[in-house]
């Protein structure tokens, strides 16, 4: 947040909950259990580290442009340390020092990484032949990225990883189709630790360059205050509608995704005021929290700088990351109207009022004071559609953010912002870094084992080479994995196994891709683990589970949207004629219309149950593939909701 004075009357709610907000995201979230209070010798240890990643990172991303191996290597190393000096090993762990065990681990963390920096010319030189050394940091390498995955992650990803160097060691023990030959240990640290193919792979490799730089750019517009603009700037546009801060939460939480990848983090940042404003004014806690996590979930598909995992798509797919950026608009809007029609008719269904004008900022002095926080996010969308590489855009947004938030008083970066800035942006990237250090392992193993074929043919023996049944098992799987993994892990693992099936069925590998990554998305707001829901409850005090299955309710474009990309790809921009795209957008918004309606049971009236029925089959209708299922479905929705107005009106009058 900003480090100006309070602008407006909801600093005072905004306070009294922010540190409520910040204990629920610690209780559902392993990533935020670091240790917050350490002693000072050792917290200035933990700033230096973390100051020195960050402007390691601008230095190469400037002038520097290390060979790939070698700047994953360092960005990993930086990130082992300091993983091992913040997030204590196991409850009983100091709780403000690092214990002698974690000492050791960022030693040794730190010192794998910069072996690969000075000793990997070498290894080159010896014609990639290794040397007793060799295996020896490699093993510790792969250890200890896993024993951090543990402590940031969790169990999930970390067991994970384990098996998958057990199954590449033991491949002739499996049964079936999991068998294959096995591999000894030197073959195993050779893969991981000394190729890209492992540790060092793509996924790291998109962590190391723009995840991280994305992560410090949204560090350095959090210090100008920019969260606070969109949270103000939504509340002073939609607050005293009926059932304004509901909708505030949906236009705030969606601004705030277009700098934030954390649907856990936006829950906290934007919930701990929207949250308790839903219910102030009438809105079920359920719904309140249900309204947040999944208007924060959305985040991560919202452009221009979306979650970390499309930054990885990009790398998988070979294409910039503009194509991933434009093909996500009319999907991340569709998502968003359906979650605004749904709250604007729970609130009209209610009787819900807005906010009264004396707690609303005003629009015209918000815009003012906060409008030039705008310019280097409008800067980066420029930069990405002229095609500068995300690396390049991010290093010049933060610079262009430093100097915008000069021009007010109130928003100015001072010195000791710029390195809370830096600071901030390495301790937020920790997690995506070593769960994708870890991903890499489960990525090397599926390469070296084949084990992605063979699961992807299955697939589509499972399947019988159906499509929609093939659709409806890889959003199963994207999900299911999504119980333990973050969601970029989710998305890489899934597009791993799953995303070669789809393409084998002949579906576009952007379409595919892009399905894999919405339901890994989805995945936050899915039980019986969905964090971003959990916080959403939390912060709402209501019971986790009625919360996550509310959200699907109204997340449910989330869960059909992504149908349309195998179905009707137009949607995603490609290739698409004017007339194909604005079908597909009519359809979209017809049938979102319909299922929302259907869900809610309220249309200028109550809706009884046999017509909701007749609107949840038109939506589907509409979304369906074939020309003469859609003119059905149209007719049927001029048909439906032109009577529902027309008695809806009777009854007003």
């Amino acid at each position: 947040m900003g480090r100006g004075e309070p602008t407006n009357s909801f600093d005072r709610e905004e306070d009294s909950v922010k540190d409520k907000g910040a204990s629920i995201v610690e209780e559902y979230d392993i990533s935020y259990r670091y240790r917050k209070e350490l002693k000072p010798f050792w917290s200035h240890i933990v700033v230096t580290l973390a100051v020195g990643m960050s402007i390691f990172h601008l230095w190469n991303a400037g002038v520097g442009m290390l060979m790939t191996i070698k700047l994953r290597a360092v960005h990993l190393a930086f990130a082992s340390a300091l993983i091992f000096l913040l997030y204590p090993g196991h409850k009983l762990a100091p709780k403000d020092r690092p214990s002698i065990l974690d000492i050791l681990m960022a030693v040794m963390g730190f010192a794998t990484g910069m072996y690969i920096l000075l000793d990997y010319d070498a290894y080159i030189a010896r014609a990639a032949f290794p040397i007793k050394w060799d295996y020896l940091m490699g093993a510790f390498a792969i250890v200890l990225t896993i024993e951090a995955a543990r402590r940031v992650i969790g169990n999930i990803l970390s067991i994970l990883a384990a098996f998958s160097i057990l199954y590449i060691y033991l491949g002739d023990l499996f049964p079936g189709i999991l068998a294959h030959k096995p591999f000894d240990f030197c073959s195993i640290i050779s893969q991981m630790y000394l190729t890209d193919e492992g540790i060092y792979g793509i996924a790291l490799g998109v962590s190391a360059t723009f995840v991280f730089l994305f992560i410090l750019f949204g560090s350095f517009l959090n210090e100008t205050g920019v969260g606070k603009f969109f949270i103000d700037l939504a509340l002073a546009a939609t607050g005293s509608k009926p059932g304004g801060p509901a909708k505030v939460a949906i236009i705030g939480s969606a601004l705030m995704g277009t700098v934030s990848g954390s649907a856990v983090a936006n829950v906290a940042t934007t919930g701990t005021l929207t949250i308790p404003l839903m219910k102030s004014i009438g809105y079920r806690p359920h719904f309140a929290g249900a309204v947040e996590s999944v208007a924060s979930t959305g985040g991560q598909i919202m452009p221009p700088i979306m979650g970390a995992g499309a930054f990885v798509m990009a790398e998988f797919l070979g294409i910039s990351y503009v194509y991933i950026m434009v093909a996500a608009i009319i999907p991340a809007l569709l998502y968003y109207f359906a979650v605004y029609m749904q709250v604007h008719t729970e609130a009209y269904k209610l009787g819900l009022k807005g906010l009264p004008k004396d707690r609303i900022p005003q629009l015209k002095k918000t815009i003012k004071d906060g409008i030039h926080l705008s310019i280097p996010i409008i800067v980066v969308i420029i930069m990405l559609l002229k095609g500068f590489t995300p690396l390049y855009t991010a290093f010049w947004g933060i610079w262009i953010s430093v100097a915008t938030s000069t021009l007010r008083k109130h928003t100015r970066i001072t010195l000791k912002g710029f390195i809370h800035a830096l600071e901030e942006g390495a301790r937020s990237a920790l997690g995506s870094a070593i769960s994708l250090a870890v991903v890499g392992i489960v990525i090397g193993m599926a390469t070296l084992t084949g084990l992605g074929v063979v699961i992807a043919d299955n697939i589509v023996f499972m399947s019988h080479g159906i499509l929609i049944l093939s659709l409806v098992l890889t959003a199963v799987a994207a999900l299911f994995l999504g119980m333990g993994l973050p969601t970029t892990a989710c998305y890489i693992i899934a597009a791993t196994i799953a995303a070669p099936a789809l393409t084998k069925l002949g579906i576009n590998p952007l379409s595919a891709h892009m399905f894999v990554f919405y339901y890994a998305v989805l995945s936050n707001i899915t039980p019986p683990v969905c964090l971003a829901a959990y916080t959403g409850a939390g912060i709402a005090n209501a019971p986790p589970n009625k919360v996550a299955f509310t959200a699907i309710r109204l997340g449910i474009a989330g869960f059909i949207v992504p149908f349309l990309f195998v179905y009707s790809p137009s949607i995603l921009l490609q290739d698409a004629s004017f007339t194909s795209v604005a079908t597909v957008l009519t359809r979209g918004l017809l049938g979102i219309t319909a299922i929302s309606t259907a869900f809610e049971g309220y249309w200028f009236g109550n809706v009884n149950r046999w017509v909701r029925v007749v609107l949840g089959l038109d939506g589907i209708l509409l979304f369906m593939p074939d020309y003469r299922y859609q003119l059905a479905g149209a007719t049927l929705w001029v048909l439906t909701f032109t009577l529902l107005t027309i008695k809806g009106m009777k009854k007003r009058n």
